[in-house]
């Protein structure tokens, strides 16, 4: 019974030193892993702002003064709006997300060249 404790301890003890060792050498820092996660995310924001600016200035000045005509294309001008605006948003938070990932790639390849060089 007490060889199986001491076993199961073991077993974890040898865990908690893989995942510490996987945090130490971890090569990302918090500034990193912020930068990562809020550049996607604001950029996606400001294309959707963007996007939803300049298609209600192309709608508006497209649209008739017919109500009944309105109320036909609404259903369908919102549908289209909301598909193109996702689309455009996933776009540019899919590349500011490459984007982001490189650059911190990048100043991890500088730092190691750095930390070389002393």
């Amino acid at each position: 019974m007490a060889d199986s404790i001491v076993a199961k301890l073991g077993v974890v003890d040898r865990k908690v030193d893989e995942m510490a060792r996987a945090r130490t050498n971890e090569p990302d820092t918090m500034g990193d892993k912020i930068f990562k996660a809020a550049v996607p995310a604001l950029a996606g924001l400001i294309a959707g702002k963007v996007f939803q600016t300049l298609w209600h200035k192309g709608i508006v000045k497209r649209r008739s003064n017919d109500s009944e005509a309105d109320e036909r294309q609404g259903l369908l001008l919102t549908l289209l709006f909301a598909g193109l605006s996702s689309a455009f948003g996933a776009v540019i938070s899919q590349l500011s997300d490459a984007g982001s990932q490189a650059f911190v790639e990048h100043r991890h390849i500088k730092r190691a060249k750095r930390s070389g060089e002393r």
